[in-house]
């Protein structure tokens, strides 16, 4: 029965041998436990000790936990053993009674053949405890190797090199990869069995894994008397062989290039989609306007093209020549690439014949209009158009008639691109327009750099719209007749009236 007052029990996990790959969990209950306790022959030296000595303390208790006997050809071994497993157990619960947390030290994993789990069976229905996975032995002789342990439907079968050898070479015949432990005065019997079941070519040797007297070798090249304890065997994975042997042979794949249009959204990384994240991520060159170039982080793989705002064709031209040598492109844009932006420079490039192998995809992006309406309330809740004052690309009498227009539909307008350095009057005109068709107190929300460090997000009478305001950073939101604004939020209804 556990009581409020008894100290707590941890089995931690060491890892193989390397004192880095000790978990930052481990480290930090090794360093804070009062009584720390390990497993050691009766030379005293203690391998799980070596490994936590960089997290040791010398104000704690060390509770050395000494093996009688290291072998299981004395007579009696399973009664003397279970002696001093009871035995250790008393000394480690006189501490937990006291209050006191105690760390178990384990190599590997602590429930993985591990030392610590005479402890646990014990301990465990008394005290708090609490496991610490470590990384196993046989982890760490796959990666010391480099040689994967399965992959797809491959089964790993863990075994003991204590079995009998005809059960052993019968598993080791049935499965697809292994790993067998416990070798030393076992390895002639492994070997055997190894040979027997047809796999001895493919077994590898790992001795002390990650640590300084690492030793890997072909099993069929060891000196059994050269095997100590604490080394395994690994069948590893045939399908990663074979794969692996497949590609080396196999000619490399021809480059297939694409274009793809991505929107960067309204400002920074919180405003892109997982999706742009990725082809962004997977791009060879990224293309577009310098300032949006600038919002994505460098990647030393890729290579940058910048150029100037004006030159949306020359730029989808060279993106699409990159793309037909195979290199994967991201043409960024702000905002939505579809919305006044580079996807339908890049598409009106794209149909021309010359271009018609080359694929072309637009992703989608969070729009300057909804981020501006979502700083506001909510004023496009219901039907709305989204206009553009710029005349560079049109005369400003189709903006005029479409503006009016969109004005006497009593449709909530979201205007891009109202103003710039060398376009200075068009907000005024426009504001001349509006008022033909809308009241004095229409709500209008003038957003600037939302999401970026400067951003501003505020509401005025139409009237009270200050042309001199407003710049290329800026996107207008005009209500309809039903946009409500109560001081703070601005919204415009979802019914209009009859």
């Amino acid at each position: 029965m556990t009581t409020v007052d008894s100290g707590s029990l941890y089995g931690v996990g060491l890892g193989p041998g390397d004192p880095e790959l000790v978990t930052v969990k481990a480290a930090r209950l090794i360093a804070a436990a009062p009584v720390v306790a390990y497993h050691s022959a009766r030379h005293g030296r203690s391998i799980a000790r070596s490994i936590a000595e960089p997290y040791l303390r010398p104000e704690q208790i060390e509770e050395a936990l000494v093996y009688p006997v290291t072998t299981e050809d004395t007579p009696d071994y399973r009664a003397v053993i279970e002696e001093h497993y009871d035995a250790w157990a008393a000394r480690l619960a006189a501490h937990l009674d006291a209050g006191r947390d105690v760390v178990v030290l384990c190599e590997g994993d602590p429930l993985f053949y591990g030392s610590y789990m005479h402890m646990h069976k014990r301990l465990s229905r008394r005290y708090r405890t609490e496991v610490v996975p470590g990384v196993t032995s046989v982890s760490g002789a796959s990666a010391v190797l480099g040689r994967p342990l399965v992959e797809r439907d491959e089964v790993l079968t863990v075994l003991p090199g204590t079995l009998p050898p005809d059960e052993l070479a019968a598993r080791l015949a049935a499965t697809d990869s292994a790993a067998v432990l416990k070798l030393g005065r076992t390895f002639g019997n492994v070997r055997s069995a190894l040979e027997r079941a047809g796999r001895l070519e493919d077994a590898w040797y790992v001795e002390r894994a990650t640590t300084g007297g690492q030793r890997t070798a072909p099993l069929a090249d060891v000196d059994p008397s050269t095997v100590p304890y604490f080394s395994l065997v690994l069948l590893p994975s045939k399908v990663h062989d074979e794969t692996a042997a497949a590609l080396a042979a196999a000619p490399p794949a021809p480059a297939a290039g694409e274009v793809v249009v991505v929107g960067l959204g309204p400002a920074g990384r919180d405003w892109l989609t997982p999706q742009a994240q990725a082809a962004l991520a997977a791009a060879d060159d990224l293309v577009g306007y310098g300032p949006y170039l600038d919002r994505v982080a460098v990647n030393p793989r890729q290579r940058r093209h910048a150029s100037d705002n004006r030159v949306e064709e020359e730029r989808a031209e060279f993106a699409l020549s990159l793309a037909k040598d195979g290199r994967r492109v991201a043409v960024v844009s702000s905002g939505d690439p579809g919305v006044f932006a580079m996807a339908a420079a890049v598409l009106e490039v794209a149909a021309e014949p010359r271009w018609k192998d080359v694929p072309v995809r637009v992703l989608p992006g969070l729009t300057a209009a909804q981020a501006v309406a979502s700083r506001a309330g909510a004023p496009l809740g219901h039907d709305f158009c989204v206009l553009s004052l710029s005349d560079r690309l049109k005369p400003w009498d189709v903006i005029a008639s479409r503006l009016s227009a969109a004005a006497a539909a009593d449709l909530v307008i979201a205007i891009y691109n109202p103003g710039s350095r060398s376009r200075t009057w068009q907000v005024a005109a426009a504001k001349e327009l509006l008022l033909q068709h809308r009241a004095a107190d229409t709500p209008v929300v003038i957003g600037r750099d939302v999401g970026g460090p400067q951003e501003s997000v505020r509401v005025v009478d139409l009237a009270a719209l200050e042309p001199s305001e407003v710049d290329m950073r800026t996107l207008l939101i005009i209500g309809s007749s039903q946009t409500r604004h109560d001081g703070t939020r601005v919204w415009t209804p979802r019914r209009y009236p009859a």
